[in-house]
């Protein structure tokens, strides 16, 4: 099934389907907030106050996730107001145009389990089985999209920088290309 997913035509137009309906969710949603005037302070309050708490034992689910609201995000909301809204958009549009299409998936689904840790389920569920099928298709789900002519480049690209390694030089010792 993943060697169908990653290398079947027919699985590229199933991969182009479920990644315009997410590129449009997350999109549409990152232009929401963009142009909404979000601020992400009283949903990370909300969810230090209310974090999800297991009902047997009452205790913390996600103590680690609730120590980095409390740690990194409120002390940092400007910064997470940046992000999200922006990370969300961007998401969108790689998943839209089909550019560096398994970055967008990862970083959604990396966005949807984090919105999952602080307890909201919404759509996330849903986006994040969708993503799961896209990011196990990989570069066929960019097949459709710009990722026809961009991974080609990139695979050129890095293939260049790794002979460039071997590549002699003048005092007879090798090059060390980092990057």
């Amino acid at each position: 099934m993943l060697n169908w997913l990653r290398t079947n035509v027919y699985a590229a137009g199933l991969a182009l389907i479920l990644r315009l309906y997410l590129g449009y969710a997350w999109l549409t949603g990152g232009w929401g907030k963009i142009t909404g005037g979000f601020d992400a302070t009283g949903f990370l309050k909300n969810a230090t106050a209310k974090p999800v708490m297991d009902k047997a034992t009452n205790e913390l689910v996600y103590p680690t996730f609730t120590a980095f609201i409390e740690n990194f995000a409120l002390p940092n909301a400007k910064i997470i107001n940046f992000a999200i809204p922006f990370g969300e958009f961007l998401v969108g549009l790689g998943l839209l145009l089909g550019a560096l299409t398994t970055t967008a998936v990862f970083f959604g689904l990396m966005m949807n389990f984090m919105f999952m840790f602080a307890g909201t389920v919404s759509t996330n569920p849903w986006m994040i089985l969708l993503g799961v099928v896209v990011l196990a298709a990989g570069a066929n789900a960019g097949k459709f999209g710009a990722d026809y002519y961009i991974l080609p480049y990139l695979r050129k690209m890095l293939h260049f920088r790794n002979h460039d390694k071997d590549a002699p030089t003048i005092g007879g010792g090798k090059t060390h290309a980092h990057f």
